[in-house]
């Protein structure tokens, strides 16, 4: 899954309107900023597959320091003991930093092929497999972020028009950008650009999302 799990930093942040929305969005794929750059390491692997799937074009070989249920349960933790020894977050903030980096497990486990280990290097995978499915995963996506967008635009109704319009407007480009995920060919053909890619989507997202929530919450 891909922008379908922002649809939980939209809506925790009706819980935590204090922290930022930028924040939420690199909790929420905390995991997979991790799998990247253990893939440039060596670490985990994947593979350049054109149409491995009817919404993918790669094979996730390896991942199970980043995507096994064990190493979700570690990562939330480890993002809830920096949140509050290092970032000095209250407990509650930290609390729901941890669930944000947990959840992407499940939300994963919807879309993915039987990839996904449930304890670290277990032979034993979880998926069901919706990405054999492009229009089934587009459509889940697209209502899982609209969804969250929604509770996210009712609690903050006296924000700035001007800027909820930039937000409306950035999570269309991420429905734009996801349908070009699923249903064009593929864009890279070698796996080390597309790591470095992702990674840096990942924090241009995140950005853009921390400077409209902060204007829209002013």
């Amino acid at each position: 899954m891909y922008i379908g799990h922002y649809a939980v930093s939209f809506a925790i942040k009706k819980f935590d309107k204090k922290t930022s929305l930028g924040q939420f969005f690199i909790a929420t794929q905390l995991v997979d900023i991790i799998f990247f750059h253990f893939a440039l390491m060596g670490i985990e692997r994947f593979s350049l597959i054109e149409n491995y799937t009817q919404s993918t074009h790669f094979n996730l070989e390896y991942m199970p320091y980043t995507h096994s249920l064990a190493a979700s349960f570690f990562w939330s933790l480890l993002i809830y003991l920096f949140s509050t020894l290092i970032m000095k977050k209250n407990k509650v903030t930290a609390f729901f930093f941890s669930i944000t980096v947990f959840i992407h497990w499940f939300f994963d486990l919807i879309v993915h092929t039987p990839d996904l280990p449930l304890l670290s290097d277990s032979s034993i995978k979880a998926g069901f497999g919706l990405w054999e499915n492009a229009i089934a995963t587009f459509l889940l996506e697209a209502v899982l972020i609209g969804t969250g967008f929604i509770i996210y635009l009712r609690d903050n109704k006296s924000g700035s028009l001007i800027y909820k319009y930039a937000m409306i407007f950035f999570v269309f480009l991420l429905i734009v950008i996801n349908s070009i995920n699923i249903f064009a060919p593929p864009v890279f053909e070698n796996k080390f650009t597309f790591a470095f890619v992702s990674i840096f989507l990942y924090i241009v997202f995140a950005v853009i999302s921390h400077y409209l929530d902060k204007k829209i919450s002013e």
